[in-house]
């Protein structure tokens, strides 16, 4: 299947995607900087939190309201409530006015955008593909989004300091994009036309009804458990490996330079990045020979073990060799991974369950925090066979669940549709 041939929706989603995460990744990833600046470290680390479970709330609300009301709907004044908190974020920056309690206000509407925005977004790609598209499709927007976020974040790096409202001009002239791509090109995937007749109280509790039914799907909920537990190996490297690296990695000679443990973190992250986007444009043809459960499984062993070893060793040929071996398992695990995701949901409960499947990062955080804590406690052998096993352990766990999600998939294409909600 060529990209040429997929639906307009998914062309235009990951065009959008694209230039909206380049902007965006010149400015977000250095806001925690910016924060710290005019609030202090500890009052930041509280701001962000907030900013993080408003966003998860929002997720539970965005995922109903799609399944709801039609996501086109959902994701167009997400997407005009993003342009207003980017505009305003953007006066607050100008050479006329500053207010860093404005930006931060504006930067928990954003949150709160994403939050509706991601359920119907994930949800619409699934409703507009086919499963043979899928593999593919993943491919291209993971490759989109790191290559989008990698030369964003070089550029940020650069001009954030200096640039701030040239940045936030440039975004919110993006975002008036998107707006317009989906105001007039998107078209709608899912149309509900029950709602409208329900009171405030009877959404409420169609909320709590809707979600209750998903947490007890436990084929998905392992399905969320193990990619949570494989997730956490990826976040592992900017908290317990780049934390140990800094402070015990002794200055060594690399090739043409002198490698400290800062240093060697950037070099991986800067690996990885490069990685990925050169061998997702030929894993897509590899893919489609293997077994999507060999795959999968195949790819989340070498992500495992690769972040096991990086988590203990600090010879530099040993950290190169495994990153590169562990971007292999990356590259063949998402796009696998988020077909199994899209194959598991109902079609009338879609965004619903994205958005609890959208809770994978938030929860992998936590691992990826609690493990900097084990690590204080523990020895870096003892560290990082605790890593290796938390990977290992959700490899496991898809290894036993997916032959049931085969089934599952195949029931849904035989079997005429029916109301699984």
């Amino acid at each position: 299947m060529r990209f040429r041939d997929f639906h307009k929706n998914i062309k235009i989603r990951i065009i959008e995607t694209f230039t909206s995460r380049f902007v965006g990744g010149m400015i977000f990833p250095f806001m925690t900087i910016y924060l710290a600046q005019h609030f202090g470290a500890k009052t930041t680390g509280l701001l962000l939190l907030i900013n993080i479970f408003i966003g998860i709330t929002n997720s539970f609300i965005g995922g109903y309201l799609s399944d709801q009301f039609g996501r086109k709907k959902v994701m167009f004044y997400a997407e005009c409530a993003r342009f207003a908190a980017f505009a305003v974020m953007m006066v607050s920056n100008s050479p006329f006015f500053e207010s860093a309690g404005l930006t931060f206000m504006m930067m928990i509407v954003n949150s709160i955008s994403w939050g509706l925005a991601g359920p119907a977004n994930d949800a619409m790609l699934i409703d507009v593909s086919t499963p043979e598209q899928r593999k593919l499709m993943y491919s291209i927007t993971y490759w989109a989004n790191n290559l989008s976020i990698a030369i964003g974040g070089i550029l940020g790096a650069l001009l954030f300091q200096h640039y701030l409202f040239e940045l936030f001009v440039a975004l919110c002239i993006v975002e008036l994009g998107v707006v317009f791509l989906v105001a007039f090109f998107i078209q709608e995937s899912h149309v509900h036309h029950q709602s409208s007749q329900m009171s405030l109280n009877k959404h409420l509790l169609h909320i709590f009804s809707s979600y209750h039914r998903v947490f007890q799907d436990r084929l998905f909920i392992v399905f969320v458990i193990a990619g949570v537990l494989v997730f956490s190996m990826e976040l592992q490297l900017t908290n317990y490996i780049g934390i140990r690296l800094s402070e015990e990695m002794p200055t060594q000679s690399f090739l043409f330079w002198r490698v400290n443990g800062l240093t060697m973190l950037g070099f991986l992250r800067s690996e990885n990045t490069i990685l990925v986007a050169l061998l997702m444009l030929f894993v897509s043809g590899v893919s489609k020979r293997l077994n999507d459960k060999t795959a999968l499984i195949g790819s989340c062993a070498l992500f495992s073990i690769g972040y096991g070893v990086l988590a203990y060793t600090d010879n530099i040929w040993l950290l190169v060799t495994f990153m590169l071996i562990l971007t292999v398992g990356e590259v063949f695990r998402v796009p696998v991974e988020q077909s199994y995701a899209a194959a598991i949901p109902p079609e009338n409960a879609r965004s619903i369950y994205m958005a609890i499947n959208g809770l994978k990062y938030n929860l992998a955080m936590l691992i990826a925090s609690a493990t900097i804590m084990i690590g204080t406690y523990l020895s870096t052998l003892a560290t990082a066979l605790i890593i290796t096993v938390i990977g290992l352990t959700g490899t496991v766990l898809y290894m036993a669940i997916l032959p049931h999600v085969d089934k599952r998939t195949i029931s849904r294409r035989v079997e005429p549709k029916n109301a699984e909600m």
